[in-house]
């Protein structure tokens, strides 16, 4: 790993995340050198097995994590239903705290704590989805000296969220989901991701 290795990855989606989130990691290798955090929308009343889903699509571990799980390379996280999931250093915290955005959980509040906690380890990726949760917190993780990365609008199911992040946020990389795989790689040794965002973002 090298000195500016950008090795923790935090996952927001919405409407239309779960397949997004599906062909993602499955772009991913089967040892990647990061650490994997995700939020996405979910209802607090049905178990929509996001999981299980995640995992028949990769071979990396995917978890539901309890609070203070450690937060550890080659896994991938994903917040339980009905908790926001936040990192406070190398653990994941779970709490049932106000709704953010109308949801729990929210992108927000797991995009800000590891902007503070990981500063410019951290890449912060938007996917399909509406509304704009996730927004702040990518522009918080890259005040801190992060990547942000959105899917291409063109490409999302829903592209109202990461329009949203590229209109109110400098976005660093505007990718399909192929591409996002690739960069996250690249970002993880040191190199750089891919195709500037606001390159792409103004034909978007």
């Amino acid at each position: 790993m090298t000195d500016n290795a950008r090795d923790v990855v935090m996952v927001g989606a919405s409407a239309g995340g779960v397949q997004a989130l599906m062909d993602l990691v499955g772009k991913l290798p089967a040892e990647p050198p990061v650490a994997v955090a995700v939020v996405i929308h979910r209802s607090p009343l049905y178990e929509t097995h996001v999981a299980e889903l995640l995992g028949r699509r990769t071979a990396l571990p995917v978890i539901e994590p309890v609070d203070e799980s450690p937060f550890e390379h080659g896994c991938i996280y994903i917040a339980p239903r009905d908790h926001h999931m936040r990192l406070e250093g190398s653990r994941l915290r779970l709490d049932h705290g106000p709704k953010q955005h109308r949801t729990r959980p929210a992108i927000d509040p797991l995009f800000w704590s590891a902007a503070f906690a990981y500063g410019d380890r951290v890449v912060g990726v938007l996917l399909s989805g509406v509304g704009e949760d996730g927004v702040s917190g990518l522009i918080t993780i890259k005040s801190m000296g992060g990547i942000s990365i959105v899917q291409d609008p063109n490409e999302a199911k829903f592209p109202t969220m990461p329009r949203n992040a590229i209109v109110y946020g400098d976005v660093d990389y505007v990718l399909p989901l192929d591409g996002i795989g690739a960069s996250l790689t690249r970002l993880a040794e040191g190199e750089p991701g891919g195709v500037p965002g606001r390159e792409r973002a103004r034909r978007a």
